[in-house]
């Protein structure tokens, strides 16, 4: 059963759950949906276009789902034995791999946070608080996810992805 189709009760015990996943990324994508339908909601009674924020929300989720398995090959090559002449190369590889949808969690939590950010300034006053709370919803999840990628990339000092997650966790969009 996909997460978005489960209980927000299953979910949150499954998150709580001594397991590797769902974890840190999964909860980033989760937040980042919930973010995405309060700025759906705020753009609809502010007689804008949801689309775009119901777009990201269904983005938000598929991600959510993708991160459930993506560490697990980096776990994979963390058992290999220690002078595996591969060990090495396939943990960089996974590690790299694990760094991709956290990434893109973090991109669509900005621009989530934006479209929030943007109904809050001028959108209906009675939804002034809840496009703000999506925004601030989706600046954590952004700050959040950046994070995991440049945890991932530790060891990949000169990675082209770790200087747009610096500024995703910053608060400024790629």
């Amino acid at each position: 059963m996909r997460s978005q189709d489960r209980p927000l009760g299953q979910l949150l015990d499954d998150l709580a759950a001594q397991t590797p996943a769902p974890g840190g990324g999964s909860a980033a994508g989760w937040a980042t949906a919930l973010a995405a339908a309060l700025v759906e909601m705020a753009a609809a009674f502010a007689g804008e276009s949801p689309e775009r924020a119901r777009e990201l929300r269904a983005r938000a989720l598929e991600l959510a789902e993708q991160e459930l398995t993506a560490y697990g090959p980096v776990l994979e090559a963390v058992r290999l034995p220690k002078d595996d002449p591969e060990r090495t190369d396939k943990l960089a590889a996974a590690l790299s791999a694990a760094a991709e949808s956290p990434l893109e969690i973090a991109r669509v939590a900005a621009e989530v946070a934006e479209l929030g950010e943007e109904l809050a300034a001028g959108g209906n006053v009675t939804l002034k608080g809840d496009a703000n709370a999506g925004a601030e919803l989706a600046r954590a999840a952004a700050r959040a996810a950046a994070r995991l990628v440049e945890i991932n990339l530790a060891a990949s000092p000169d990675d082209p992805r770790l200087p747009e997650a610096r500024q995703l966790a910053a608060g400024h969009g790629s």
